[in-house]
C-alpha cells in the first residue's frame, strides 16, 4: 500500500468530483493536502471533513484560468504544508458543442481551463520543486488529468478532445524538458465517469444510449483511478515519466 505521509500535495479543482476524491483517497494515505478550486466553501467544507478524521489540509482559492494566480496559491500551500512534492493538475471543464455552432469564448474557456492552466500549474510547481530540493531529492511528481478524449474522436467534443490531447503531448513534452532534473511528469486518461460536470448527460436519454453503446455498457467507477494516482504520486513514480496511463474500461475499444 502506498503511504504518502507527510508528503505535500495539491489539487486543483479539488471542490467536487475527481479532484474532491483525490483529496479524500490521498489524505487517508498521510498525505498533507492543499485543496484549490474557487468554491472555497465547499474546500471548506472538504478540509474540515478531512481535519476531522485526522488528517491535514488547508484551502486555497484559485481561479486556475489566472496564471499569474497559480504560483502564489502554491507558495501559500508550501506556507502551510511545507515543499510541494506532488502537483495533480485535474481542474477541467466540458467544451460540449458542434464547431459550426460553438463560440470562440466558449473555445478559448475550455483551453484555458483544460490546457492553459495545466502548462502553467506544471511549470510553476516545477519552479518550486527544483528550489526546494524536492526534484533533486527525486521526490517531484507532477500529474495531469487528461481523458480518453485526447485519444480519440467523440462527436460534438471536437474542442474538447483537442484541448486533452494538448495536456497528453505537452505532459510528454515536459517529461523530457525535467528528465534530467528527476521530476517526473505523467497523465492519467480516464474513461466516462459520473461527475457533477457530466451527470446531466449520463441520466437524459441520450446519455443513456451512450452508455449502452460501451463495450461492457457500463461507466467507470471513480475508484477505478485509485492505483494508478496512487503510483503516480509515490515512490514507483520515480522510473515513470512522459507516460499516459489509460483507464477506461475498454471504452474506446
Amino acid at each position: 500500500m502506498t503511504d504518502l505521509t507527510g508528503k505535500t500535495i495539491a489539487i486543483t479543482g479539488a471542490s467536487s468530483g475527481l479532484g474532491q476524491h483525490f483529496a479524500r483517497l490521498l489524505a487517508a494515505r498521510g498525505a498533507r493536502l492543499a485543496l484549490m478550486a474557487r468554491r472555497t466553501d465547499r474546500l471548506d467544507a472538504e478540509v474540515e471533513a478531512i481535519r476531522g478524521a485526522g488528517g491535514e489540509a488547508v484551502a486555497i482559492a484559485l481561479d486556475v484560468t489566472d496564471a499569474a494566480a497559480i504560483g502564489p496559491a502554491l507558495d501559500q500551500a508550501e506556507a502551510a504544508l511545507g515543499p510541494l512534492q506532488v502537483m495533480i493538475n485535474n481542474a477541467g471543464v466540458g467544451g460540449e458543442g458542434m464547431a459550426l455552432d460553438i463560440t470562440p469564448e466558449h473555445f478559448d474557456q475550455t483551453f484555458a481551463v483544460n490546457t492553459r492552466a495545466v502548462y502553467f500549474g506544471a511549470r510553476e510547481a516545477a519552479k518550486r520543486m527544483l528550489a526546494s530540493g524536492v526534484a533533486e531529492a527525486r521526490e517531484a511528481r507532477i500529474i495531469n488529468i487528461a481523458s480518453i478524449a485526447g485519444l480519440t474522436v467523440l462527436p460534438g467534443l471536437t474542442a474538447y478532445c483537442a484541448s486533452k490531447a494538448a495536456v497528453i503531448s505537452m505532459t510528454k513534452g515536459l517529461a523530457r524538458e525535467w528528465a534530467r532534473q528527476h521530476i517526473a511528469v505523467n497523465a492519467i486518461c480516464p474513461g466516462y465517469i459520473e461527475t457533477e460536470i457530466n451527470a446531466h448527460w449520463f441520466a437524459s436519454e441520450g446519455g443513456q444510449k451512450a452508455i449502452s453503446r460501451l463495450p461492457r455498457k457500463r461507466l467507470m467507477d471513480i475508484t477505478a483511478l485509485d492505483d494508478a494516482l496512487l503510483m503516480l504520486a509515490g515512490p514507483a513514480a520515480g522510473s515513470i515519466t512522459g507516460t499516459a496511463i489509460t483507464i477506461d474500461d475498454g471504452q474506446v475499444l
